[in-house]
């Protein structure tokens, strides 16, 4: 019974597998870019090379949907409160309003350039929380298609990777300190590993500030979801039985698990050799359902659909600002 379920997943997982351990191999090489960023490239590159079949679609959503749960529970034992609290009112003041004001703001002018609900609510999660991995926790609940997912994660893989590069010249331009430029990235920038190479590029100290004041931001992974759930799950309410798809849940189980995990962590009840194992797991896993997640990726589509990765400028640039107004008021 178990071997009937479980065998048209195996074609699909392998991919997964020898995709993963690919990108996991390439992000000891290529500095700064994660295993996941490049595990949603070569996701993209099946697709569009012509190698995706039907027969590797039920492991593929298998990966972008179950591991990704799990992958997003585990990245809560990699924050621990205290250690937030630490950054101080000001830095933690900067990053609640920058993500607060650019989710809002990008939905906002996501319906004015013409992009659909769902696909703005998805750029507004990655660009203001924490990149892909947002996106597809996002997915989980919104009801929007794979190819709203994809597009998103696309967009937010685009201006992520380009802020690697950006912010640093323009920190130079305007004479920030790397103090100054570690907050910045860590208010900013979209992916963890992203942040991770801007701070320890202006040295080990910054990083590990630029490091906290990320995590502080992926944190809000769980209310932002959660409301969204509930907001979502309201709106269902109202509408006929059969007009719409499924309702959200009112707390999705796996933003239960990453409340918990974070909880745990503040406790200081995991043993050290499992908190440093979890960021090397959480890492794999997220490649793992990333990759599944690119493989969605049209991109003639997505050249055709210029809207949302103007949408996706625009965001980065509302954070970017925001982010480096706060900066230079509260240092």
């Amino acid at each position: 019974m178990w071997t009937a379920h479980l065998w048209p997943l195996v074609p699909g997982l392998a991919v997964v597998i020898a995709a993963t351990v690919l990108a996991t191999a390439a992000s000891r090489v290529v500095t700064g870019v994660s295993a996941a960023v490049l595990a949603v490239g070569l996701g993209v590159a099946l697709t569009n090379l012509g190698g995706l079949r039907p027969r590797l679609a039920p492991g593929l959503r298998f990966a972008s949907r179950r591991v990704l749960r799990v992958a997003i529970v585990l990245l809560g034992l990699q924050i621990a409160l205290p250690e937030l609290l630490a950054l101080g009112g000001g830095a933690l003041a900067v990053v609640a309003v920058a993500t607060g004001v650019t989710f809002g703001a990008t939905r906002w002018i996501g319906v004015r350039l013409g992009v659909t609900p769902r696909r703005s609510l998805l750029i507004a999660t990655g660009v203001s929380v924490c990149g892909a991995a947002a996106v597809a926790a996002m997915h989980e609940v919104a009801g929007s298609d794979d190819d709203d997912a994809a597009a998103a994660v696309s967009v937010v893989v685009l201006y992520g990777s380009a802020s690697i590069v950006v912010l640093p010249l323009l920190a130079g331009a305007l004479g920030l300190t790397p103090h100054q430029l570690g907050l910045w990235a860590g208010a900013s920038v979209h992916e963890v590993a992203q942040v991770a190479a801007i701070g320890a590029a202006a040295g080990a100290g910054v990083l590990a500030s630029a490091v906290a004041v990320k995590l502080a931001r992926v944190l809000l992974l769980a209310p932002m979801v959660g409301l969204t759930s509930a907001a979502l799950r309201h709106g269902a309410a109202g509408r006929p039985a059969g007009e719409s798809g499924r309702r959200p849940p009112v707390v999705p189980l796996f933003v239960a698990g990453f409340v918990a995990a974070v909880a745990i962590r503040s406790l200081g009840v995991v043993p050290a050799g499992i908190t440093g194992a979890v960021p090397g797991l959480t890492s794999v896993l997220l490649a793992a359902a990333l990759f599944a997640l690119g493989t969605g990726v049209d991109l003639r589509r997505l050249a055709r659909g210029g809207r949302s990765l103007l949408l996706g400028g625009i965001a980065t640039a509302l954070i970017g600002g925001i982010s480096l107004a706060g900066v230079m008021i509260i240092s």
